[in-house]
């Protein structure tokens, strides 16, 4: 099968006027080259691989959703993230190692403040 590319030239002035249309040139496939003075400058195309849909589940059994996930945060939490607080869970840099305390879900690390 051969794909011919369809090109079509345009001024600046026309690009400006009618951008909307010629980007659905461009999801089409076509390719606008855009002149100034009839001098070619700028090529409007499509991107290459942009219209695949990204595969699903490539993720899975890798993660788990808690059980815990749905049940409301305890007050000292909830306290931080509605700005009562300063420094997050723990209060600073507590908790082991330097910026890498454990989270509460058990889940791995968070980053430090």
């Amino acid at each position: 099968m051969t794909k011919y590319m369809v090109m079509i030239r345009i001024n600046i002035h026309e690009a400006k006027a009618k951008l909307s249309e010629y980007l659905a040139r461009v999801e089409a496939g076509e390719t606008v080259v855009i002149c100034r003075r009839n001098v070619p400058v700028a090529e409007l195309r499509p991107l290459r691989g942009s219209q695949r849909e990204r595969p699903k589940g490539m993720a899975k059994g890798l993660f788990q959703v808690p059980e815990t996930f749905h049940e409301p945060l305890p007050p000292e939490v909830l306290d931080v993230f509605e700005g009562e607080v300063e420094g997050g869970v723990g209060g600073g840099g507590e908790g082991g190692k330097e910026g890498g305390r454990q989270r509460p879900d058990g889940l791995g690390a968070e980053r430090g403040s």
